[in-house]
């Protein structure tokens, strides 16, 4: 029972079950015929489809940030991040984070920042990246 005023939340393993149960109902089906039409022994549709439901439970760790709610996703990642200035903020320019070019506006300063100087990500709006020159 919840309590009041609290919302309602599945766990990250209740929302990953619920989407993988129908592919599981989808496998025991065309297991189930591939049994009729070919003659395949019960043991092995049984190990083929115990084989599928452990590969899906084998897959959950890499999966759980995908289904954790409030996670921080796309852009959002690169808050904290560390890049480099590849063309002078003054105070919009680009800088390189993690390999790729993103827009970036300096925040609070008056002074550019010169290219190859090294900055942190702060804050994202949009598509631009808000950053601090690091010192």
């Amino acid at each position: 029972m919840m309590r009041k005023g609290a919302e309602r939340r599945l766990r990250p393993l209740t929302k990953y079950l619920l989407i993988q149960v129908p592919g599981w109902i989808v496998v025991a089906v065309a297991l189930s015929l591939i049994r009729r039409w070919v003659d395949l022994p019960v043991w092995a549709a049984i190990g083929v489809f115990l084989l599928w439901v452990i590969k899906d439970l084998v897959m959950f760790p890499f999966v759980r940030p995908a289904f954790e709610a409030g996670g921080k996703s796309g852009v959002d990642r690169l808050i904290g991040a560390q890049g480099i200035v590849e063309e002078r903020l003054a105070p919009s320019g680009y800088i390189r984070v993690r390999g790729e070019l993103w827009r970036a506006e300096a925040l609070e300063t008056d002074e550019p920042i010169h290219q190859g100087s090294r900055v942190r990500v702060r804050a994202v709006r949009g598509l631009t990246l808000i950053i601090q020159p690091e010192k």
